[in-house]
């Protein structure tokens, strides 16, 4: 089996590698489209290879900011169905692709509720999670996905007791994210701060919210009337549309309800601009954020699952 990364002679073969199991994939409109935006690119797609016959044995593909350094999640894990042992080929191609990139790289994969009780899509998961297993992704995290859309939720009412305002100091966003990242329920933010000093933390939260899509000047901190910080509640997008890129009340804000007021707030703005649809994630462990969601009138329509490396073994 020849190990290598695609190179642009090889796009009609990948367009070839079709997914028919019940699980997100790389299909070829999303390659095509990703490929352009820059989110995908040839040296970070990689295949296992046929020495003799050159067909695709195995396809995983990483996805990215346009311009971005390195691949930020695996995006897609395909292996043909004739391969007898699909776990230890997909094992072997991410174990070579993460020695390449210098470490094991998250992967997330989105499916349907109730995925556990369908027998196709349990089955996709299973041999796909095996194998990124043994590739260094053991931590495993399930995130609810929530949307609300015109029509079907209220445009909540301006917020009575909080003062949202911008601020171009990206320092000041990152001073709040410190804060907010005390006690939080986060699970991302929890792994980070095992390694990583929490003003670094913070100012890498901040950098990764400006990378994407939305607008930095969308950015809001909220004050209650005493003019202390309460929060932070930031609207955004990524390549799907306008998103509720992050919401975070301060360690001595909470127990009031104010992360009801920040996601009204990213709610109305989005609402205002004309957008019709806004998506949102949270940990399925993060109960209160879930329940902030679902007073808001969000609906749970899917589940991103995430298998990353633990930050401290790794």
């Amino acid at each position: 089996m020849r190990y290598r990364t695609a190179v642009k002679d090889d796009l009609d073969r990948l367009l070839g590698c079709v997914v028919d199991e019940s699980i997100s994939w790389s299909h070829p409109e999303r390659l095509l489209s990703f490929l352009e935006s820059g989110n995908y690119r040839l040296d970070r797609v990689w295949l296992a290879e046929d020495e003799s016959s050159g067909e695709i044995m195995a396809r995983a593909v990483w996805w990215g900011f346009p311009g971005g350094s390195e691949p930020l999640a695996l995006d897609c894990l395909y292996v043909h169905p004739s391969v007898p042992d699909r776990v230890g080929l997909a094992a072997e191609l991410l174990r070579r692709a993460h020695a390449v990139y210098g470490r094991a790289i998250d992967y997330h994969v989105f499916v349907s509720n109730g995925w556990r009780e369908d027998p196709r899509a349990s089955a996709a998961i299973a041999w796909r999670w095996e194998a990124a297993r043994r590739a260094g992704l053991n931590e495993e995290l399930e995130r609810l996905r929530y949307e609300w859309t015109e029509g079907e939720a209220p445009v909540p009412e301006p917020s009575d007791r909080l003062v949202f305002a911008g601020d171009d100091d990206d320092e000041t966003f990152v001073d709040a994210f410190r804060r907010v990242a005390v006690g939080t329920l986060d699970h991302h933010t929890r792994q980070a701060l095992r390694t990583m000093d929490p003003v670094a933390q913070a100012r890498q939260d901040v950098a990764d919210n400006k990378e994407m899509p939305g607008d930095r000047a969308w950015w809001r901190l909220a004050y209650d009337k005493a003019g202390d910080l309460v929060g932070v509640a930031l609207p955004s997008a990524n390549n799907g549309g306008p998103v509720v890129g992050y919401v975070g009340v301060v360690p001595e804000q909470r127990g009031h309800g104010y992360a009801d007021d920040l996601l009204a707030e990213i709610t109305r703005f989005h609402a205002g601009r004309g957008v019709r649809r806004i998506v949102a994630d949270t940990d399925a462990g993060n109960v209160p954020m879930a329940r902030a969601f679902e007073r808001a009138g969000y609906r749970n329509f899917a589940i991103r699952l995430v298998l990353s490396a633990d930050p401290v073994n790794t």
